[in-house]
């Protein structure tokens, strides 16, 4: 009886552990901005985002986080800044325009 115990507790254990693992690897996987290799960028003169490989420079039309103010997760401070602004063609941050 004591090793059928043991056996049940052990396996408890490595299921909690294993649920507890998916759950966290989930979760910081789903709340980043842009996936593994990729950067955000902002669509200049409007509301938008996107993601661009490491490796490539942004599209025509897209610029570059300012440097400091790039968000990197869901709901963060910058993702939440920069929901009503953006830059313009000079590189000024400014307020998202209102659509008519």
């Amino acid at each position: 009886m004591r090793t059928a115990n043991r056996i049940r507790t052990t396996l408890g254990l490595a299921l909690a552990g294993v649920t507890v693992a998916l759950l966290t690897g989930a979760c910081s996987m789903q709340d980043a901005v842009c996936g593994g290799g990729e950067y955000p960028v902002l669509h200049v003169g409007s509301a938008g985002s996107a993601c661009v490989s490491d490796d490539e420079e942004p599209p025509k039309g897209y610029a570059r986080y300012p440097e400091g103010k790039v968000p990197e997760r869901v709901d963060d401070k910058w993702y939440t800044y920069w929901e009503t602004r953006t830059l313009d063609e000079d590189g000024r941050t400014i307020e998202i325009p209102a659509e008519s």
